[in-house]
């Protein structure tokens, strides 16, 4: 019985640690967005005695983070519509469709998530640059396409490879196509891991600052993040500016993971107890 509760305290402890790690930057943030700068630069520990909008409203209008909220808005909605129809459809061809080299793409699927980013971004840059796709909306929806679809198709290849080959078999009994089989029975099923998959490329596709960087020079169309990183020099000396744009863009991703978090569990163990 001690033993137990020794082992309960070993575990408890460390994740309590943890969680006071990831919590307090936000709290801290948050407290520090709520202060004049005068409160800051004298006591930049203390709690706030008052609820200030006033630095949020100036970073959302005066530094753009409003602007940068759209942008980022067009270009991930754009990007995980591509990545869940182009991913379940891939999916769905390498889980339950027998072709010549199916196996050779899913294993090449595969190898690719182990291709940094930082190995395929100067070709990346000089080949949207020769197809006049660098500084547009279009240009970062397929950089992004390319990049997270590897991930996308192998989660959904995983999750279709669970599902019998008896009801594909009896959908094309009942006189369905290849394309009647994915619409009608595939993307139906298929439903929870399209919701948790779309969330996490969401994410992915959200807190990115590299490709957003190189493929988005202008500031008219900077993405959330980019706007985030550029606040930094702009409003050095005015940290409680600069911390209302980190809150602008964190309190999105948050309330995703905290409604979805189920989801994106699923998502990251379904490669793991599928197929």
């Amino acid at each position: 019985m001690r033993g137990n509760r020794i082992g309960r305290w070993i575990i408890a402890v460390p994740m309590a640690v943890l969680a006071i790690a990831t919590v307090y930057p936000l709290l801290f943030t948050a407290n520090a967005a709520m202060k004049t700068r005068r409160d800051y630069i004298l006591d930049r520990l203390s709690l706030t005695d008052a609820l200030r909008w006033d630095n949020i409203t100036n970073a959302w209008t005066s530094a753009g983070m409003g602007r940068y909220f759209v942008n980022s808005l067009v270009v991930v909605t754009g990007a995980v519509a591509l990545l869940l129809l182009f991913g379940s459809m891939a999916g769905f061809a390498l889980s339950h469709l027998r072709f010549r080299g199916s196996r050779a793409v899913f294993l090449a699927c595969l190898a690719a998530l182990f291709v940094p980013f930082q190995v395929i971004m100067v070709p990346l840059v000089r080949t949207m640059a020769d197809a006049g796709l660098v500084d547009t909306y279009p240009g970062l929806v397929l950089a992004y396409v390319a990049q997270f679809l590897p991930f996308t198709i192998y989660l959904m290849a995983s999750y279709y490879s669970g599902i019998p080959r008896d009801i594909v078999d009896a959908a094309r009994i009942d006189g369905n196509s290849t394309y009647g089989v994915y619409g009608r029975i595939m993307l139906p099923i298929g439903r929870p891991a399209l919701i948790s998959v779309g969330v996490l490329d969401a994410l992915f596709c959200w807190n990115d600052v590299l490709i957003a960087l190189l493929l988005m020079p202008s500031a008219e169309h900077r993405t959330l993040m980019v706007g985030v990183t550029s606040l930094r020099g702009q409003y050095s000396a005015d940290i409680p500016t600069f911390a209302s744009g980190v809150l602008i863009a964190a309190v999105p991703v948050l309330a995703v993971y905290l409604f979805f978090q189920r989801r994106i569990a699923d998502a990251i163990t379904a490669g793991s107890t599928k197929g």
